[in-house]
Formats: structure tokens, sequence, C-alpha cells
């Protein structure tokens, strides 16, 4: 019986447009059960074939377009027909000729629907970009959202509390869900892969290494081809330590021994592996406000703090809200809001925002606290903000305890209450 993921819907609604769905993300963050799901539900309709291209065979089977279409008519798949086949490649980026193969089904045979996956959105890109050009929609698959994580765990009530928060105003919002808000530390330390969601907590932080392992073998040193490992890894834990900080790529240079420039392409290899999300600052006026060191967060708090062997309980960390800042940046990430969209902001007398959503025109500025009870000082980012871009209102705050706003043009949310944002 599979879980349902909220992505699922718009991978299936695909089956009618004929291009390429291209789907991308971390290991073992669900692409493969997203796409045998798939499958199990369109083989009822329509001839399909699941490939698993990890099996050297089955890229045989598919190694040639003369092979490929041989492969499909074997199973089903008629050239006369009007009617639709689905071919699923997975694990596609392993093979280079792969990408051109897809390129000529997509544009010669329209009845044929493919899905490919995909573990590394940097060589993947490297391959399609000019095969696949207007043939494909990229779908990033991320780790659950809290809220699919909820539905993971068995708790499809806490789900419908979610639901009803919308209907409710409160400054006490934790006294009034206790196990919601117990429920998000968990996701808070062990973050959201399925296999993690699904282990009990004494085998979560061997889970979590197993999938480090396979990243660091298959994306970094089989695939990506990187032969400086111990520096990688040492570039890896000084992000970890400075989760939701800005960094310094001379810095980061020093401390891994090599010179800048491969700094910087080693944190763009764990950006385009979905290790972590590299945020930049968002500027109108360069001699008052940052326009360089970006900030980087861990897609998932669970890896992040298995990097620094720190499982302890959310409130009695110093990094508490550095943990919270990088679970609201990934739950928008897993809403489908542009990466790059995803920024910052801070001036050089040091005022900032965490958060600035820059997208379809609209500008808005998001502070995150993890807090219950607020201060007026937990507000100077925001009144400085406002004052230097009125425009840009209302403005956003999210924090532990309350929804329930008492300040002009700031918006109070809880953390359940993140896709609010993208009304």
């Amino acid at each position: 019986m599979y879980k349902n993921r909220q992505v699922y819907k718009k991978l299936e609604k695909q089956i009618n447009n004929n291009k390429a769905t291209i789907l991308i993300g971390p290991r073992q963050v669900g692409k493969t059960t997203l796409m045998k799901q798939l499958y199990a539900t369109f083989k009822k309709n329509y001839p399909c074939l699941y490939l698993d291209l990890d099996i050297y065979s089955n890229y045989e089977k598919v190694s040639t377009y003369e092979n490929c279409i041989n492969t499909l008519k074997l199973n089903g798949y008629s050239e006369d027909s009007d009617k639709r086949f689905v071919l699923f490649l997975d694990e596609f980026q392993r093979y280079d000729d792969i990408s051109v193969i897809i390129k000529n089904i997509v544009d010669n045979h329209p009845n044929v629907k493919i899905y490919a996956s995909g573990s590394s959105s940097l060589s993947i890109r490297d391959k399609i970009q000019e095969s696949l050009a207007g043939r494909k929609r990229i779908v990033n698959i991320y780790p659950l959202s809290f809220r699919e994580y909820l539905h993971f765990i068995d708790r499809d009530d806490l789900i419908i509390k979610v639901e009803k928060l919308s209907e409710i105003k409160s400054d006490s919002l934790m006294e009034l869900v206790p196990d919601l808000y117990q429920e998000l530390n968990h996701f808070l330390i062990y973050g959201g892969y399925p296999e993690v969601a699904l282990t009990p907590i004494s085998e979560k932080k061997e889970v979590l290494e197993s999938i480090f392992d396979l990243y660091v073998k298959k994306d970094l040193v089989d695939f990506l081809k990187i032969d400086r490992i111990k520096n990688a890894k040492m570039i890896i834990n000084h992000l970890a330590i400075n989760h939701g900080q800005q960094i310094s790529f001379n810095l980061l240079s020093q401390i891994a021994g090599v010179d800048d420039k491969t700094a910087k392409n080693y944190v763009e290899i764990l950006k385009e592996t979905f290790l972590i999300k590299v945020s930049i600052p968002w500027y109108t006026n360069k001699n008052k406000e940052l326009v360089k060191m970006p900030k980087i967060y861990f897609i998932d708090n669970g890896v992040r703090n298995y990097f620094i062997n720190n499982f302890n309980l959310v409130d009695l960390r110093d990094d508490a809200s550095f943990l919270f800042e990088g679970f609201v940046i990934s739950e928008l990430l897993k809403m489908d809001f542009p990466d790059n969209m995803i920024k910052f902001w801070r001036t050089k007398s040091k005022q900032e925002i965490d958060i600035i959503l820059d997208y379809e025109n609209k500008v808005k500025p998001v502070e995150i606290k993890y807090k219950k009870n607020l201060k007026k000082s937990d507000f100077l980012g925001l009144k400085n903000f406002v004052e230097n871009y009125p425009q840009y209102v209302p403005c956003y705050l999210i924090n532990l305890g309350s929804n329930k706003s008492d300040k002009e043009n700031i918006v109070f949310l809880s953390p359940f209450e993140i896709e609010t944002l993208k009304r």
C-alpha cells in the first residue's frame, strides 16, 4: 500500500502531455516509489513498461533507438494505435546516450509517454540541456514535507488539526495542539526522509548514516568523480556547523585546504545534488545592502544533525532557531517555490530579514522566530525593511505560539501555515 505524496497528483496529470517527465531529487527520497505507484495506476488502463536502469540488462533493452522501439513493441506498443503507451526509466542518468533516445521517442512517437528519474540534477542537467530542450518537464522530488510526514506516521488526525488552524486565531497555539508541536520537534531533529520517518527513533541515526554513505559513494565518488572526498567532507562539516548562516568562500577554502574556485565548485555540487540550499541576498542598493556571502541551509534537518552528531531535543539546543529557519526554507522548496526566488535581506548595519520571497512580480518579506513569546526587538528587522520598502506589505512573521497578529502590516503565522505564503 503506497503512502500518497503531495506531488503524486501533479505527476499523474502529466500523462496527458507528450513531453518527457523527469523526476529529480536526492537518493532514497522516494522517486522510485513514485514511479512504481504511477506504473501501478497506469497499467490498469494503458500498456506500460518499467525498467530499472541500475540493471545493465535493462539498459541494453533501450540502449539504441531501434532496441528501444522493439522493446516497446514486445510489451504492447503499436505505432498504428492512438492508445497511450507509458515507459518508465528509473535511474536514467547513469547512461549518457539515454537522453538522445528519449528525444527521438518524444519527437517520433507522440503516443509514448515517458517518465524518467535520476538522482543528480547536476549530471542530468548537462545531459538534457540540449537534447531535451522543449521536450521535458522537470519535477523536483524532495524529502517529505511536514504534512506528508504526519501522513506517513499515520497521524492524519493531526493533519485535520492543521487544516482547522486557518479558522482559529490564537496566541496560545502550543497549548491548543501540543501533540502537533511534539511531532514538529521530532521532524526538526530527524527530518523527512521516508525511511527515517518510518523507522523507530532508536534506529533513525543508523538510517541517516546509510543515506549519507550512499550519497558519498554513488553521487560524489562514482558519479561526479570527486577525487578529494576528505576535502569535500570538511566543507560539508563546516556548512553543517554553520547551517543557516552566511559563509565566506575564502574561509571555506582555507578550512578545506583547497582554492576558492574548488570550494565554490564543491558547494555548487552539494547544491545540485540536493544536499543544501544556497540563499543569496536580495538587494536594490549596493551601498547599503549586502550583495555577496550567501546563506547555506541543509535541505533536510536530519541529515544536517547527522553530520554534527546532535540529536538532542530542540529546546535544549543552541541552534534551535537555525533548525527552525531551515525547516521553513525546506517547506517552501517542497511547495514548489523556485529555489532562486527564496532570498534573504541584510543591510551593512546588520538589519536582516530571514526570507525574501521574490517571485511572480511580488516581494514578500518573512521573518522567522523560534519563540513562543515575542519581544519588541523581534520586529526590528521587519520595521526597518518596511521603512525602506513601504510598497512591500504585508510582512510575515512565522513563530511558535501565535497566528493572531496585533501589529499593523504584519501577518503572524504558525509553523503549520506556511502554505499561506503561496497565496
